[in-house]
């Protein structure tokens, strides 16, 4: 479970663009406080940092750069098409690389900026 700064943001992000289907939300709507995700077997619970009331005008860059340390491995088997769609939906990514131990990945960053690595192992 990840704190979101705006769910809504979070569930365009993680719903509408990566395709993650909500398993179950603390209400209907993208006003919801918290949400359950679910991408074949990868699975992510969203929740937020401050309730409504208490949710200041904008994140605090301090707690953006604190997940600077966190980063979602995701299997793709086809990085360079995962690449294209990114760039296609206006998404800052890295161009895919092929790590030393043979991973081919490309990494990007979700709205609160956590990292996600899209990965495969390469042929």
């Amino acid at each position: 479970m990840i704190q979101v700064f705006d769910m809504p943001a979070s569930l365009a992000f993680y719903r509408d663009l990566l395709g993650f289907d909500v398993v179950q939300q603390s209400s209907a709507g993208d006003q919801c406080d918290w949400a359950w995700l679910r991408h074949g077997s990868a699975e992510l619970m969203l929740n937020t940092r401050y309730e409504a009331a208490n949710r200041p005008p904008a994140p605090d860059p301090a707690q953006v750069s604190a997940h600077n340390d966190t980063c979602f491995y995701l299997g793709a088997r086809d990085v360079d098409a995962m690449h294209a769609f990114l760039l296609e939906k206006g998404v800052m990514a890295s161009s895919p690389k092929v790590a030393p131990y043979g991973m081919k990945q490309l990494y990007l960053r979700d709205p609160d900026g956590y990292g996600i690595c899209f990965q495969w192992a390469s042929v």
